[in-house]
């Protein structure tokens, strides 16, 4: 077997994985902000930047049929497997410079910690092209090729009626091609490094913690249609009120959720028509997101709440129709993968305590595929889908650290086991 060094001073990799993420910040489709949604001619100069990366520490690189950046360092041998790094480089409108980025970028930097360095595995860098569901309304459309699933969306259209598939074709890649981006052979698993995006490391003073389950989600779309009438002359009995019905529901989503311990509800989207301050609100149109770590709490709260919403529209006159655009069950992260990164950061001094991730990451979509963990990152000032996003650099340098270290780890138990396969067909 290898006898791995120690892990070497890596504050020059860690500046490079921050100025990366600056560098990648000024590629955005709004000028004076960070915005960069799915396929948007920005994302041609993300892949042009990390392909160049990639080509300095002598790794391949493919742009997979749903945009995904692929940069990969073979194994020893064809039938090695793969540990895959990475995260997601789309952002939401007006975003900040370090959620999904910083986890492209530190990925990086652990392969350049590693160039000289021999591990018993093929290393496979991602930089996912979507994640945030921002065009689409749906979430993951990259990291769903890997896993194959992603077929089940490519009929779906963005704002301007343009469908997935259109937009992959429009773009140059070829959908008829996604099989070839699916996973392939044996998964040692993938880790992503991602910003916690909330206060929780922050007040317990961790530079980083283990994420133990990422939260599943419901997101729905919810009309309702009552009817539009002159503001002074229809009585209050006589309206049908549609935005009054769902203003309700906004308080009692929000009144539910304080009142269930972990769960979070959140209407992000609330508009009505026709929008005039004297006519009254004939349609409405609302959303509702829903996270729980725990799928029946989740599911328990999701029908008292649509229950509720049927009766207020009821109460005004108003109907109401749901349209479910996602349900993704909690999914536990791999005890394996947890265990080497807390051992990981003990070797470094640092406690990273468990935590639970409220949002969605790529990480709950290739756990189907392969055992999968997260690293969280304090977020200085528990913000994040904000440009005052940030990080402590000191943190980034000691994720590494913790990073490097659990893909060290990792080789010294796949080589052990290799060599007690090999003893043991002696």
């Amino acid at each position: 077997m290898t006898a791995y060094p120690p892990v070497p001073d890596l504050g020059a990799l860690a500046q490079r994985a921050l100025h990366a993420c600056a560098e990648l910040a000024r590629l955005t489709e709004t000028p004076g902000e960070i915005t960069r949604t799915f396929l948007c001619p920005p994302s041609r100069e993300v892949t042009a930047y990390l392909s160049a990366w990639a080509h300095d520490l002598g790794l391949s690189v493919r742009v997979d049929a749903a945009g995904n950046l692929r940069a990969r360092r073979e194994g020893p041998a064809p039938d090695s497997p793969t540990l895959y790094l990475g995260s997601h480089v789309d952002t939401v409108p007006n975003a900040g410079a370090y959620d999904g980025v910083l986890g492209v970028t530190l990925a990086y930097a652990v392969a350049g910690a590693l160039r000289r360095t021999p591990l018993p595995f093929a290393l496979e860098l991602l930089a996912f092209s979507e994640e945030e569901g921002v065009r689409y309304g749906v979430p993951f459309i990259g990291s769903r090729a890997l896993v194959g699933t992603l077929d089940e969306v490519l009929g779906r259209q963005d704002a301007q009626g343009v469908s997935v598939r259109a937009a992959l074709e429009a773009y140059g890649l070829n959908p008829a091609e996604l099989p070839a981006a699916e996973v392939r052979g044996p998964a040692l698993g993938f880790v992503e490094l991602h910003i916690e995006q909330g206060p929780v490391l922050q007040a317990a003073g961790a530079p980083l913690g283990v994420v133990t389950a990422i939260a599943g989600q419901h997101r729905l779309r919810l009309d309702f249609a009552g009817q539009a009438a002159h503001a002074g002359t229809t009585p209050m009995a006589h309206r049908r009120d549609a935005l009054a019905a769902a203003a309700r529901f906004v308080v009692a989503a929000e009144d539910l959720a304080r009142a269930t311990p972990g769960l979070v509800a959140t209407v992000g989207v609330l508009n009505a028509s026709p929008g005039a301050i004297n006519v009254i609100p004939g349609a409405a149109h609302a959303t509702l997101d829903l996270r729980h770590e725990v799928d029946a709490v989740r599911e328990a709260a999701l029908k008292t709440l649509l229950a509720q919403a049927h009766a207020l529209a009821t109460e005004r006159g108003v109907t109401l129709t749901v349209t479910e655009t996602m349900t993704q069950p909690a999914v536990p992260l791999d005890p394996g993968l947890r265990a080497a990164l807390h051992r990981a950061a003990a070797a470094e001094g640092v406690v990273a305590p468990d935590l639970p991730s409220g949002a969605g990451h790529d990480a709950m979509v290739l756990a189907a595929r392969m055992p999968a963990a997260m690293l969280f990152l304090r977020s200085p000032n528990a913000l994040s889908h904000h440009p005052d996003e940030t990080v402590e650099p000191g943190d980034v340098e000691t994720a590494l650290r913790v990073a490097v270290r659990t893909v060290l780890a990792l080789a010294q138990e796949h080589g052990a086991q290799e060599h007690g396969a090999r003893e043991h067909g002696a």
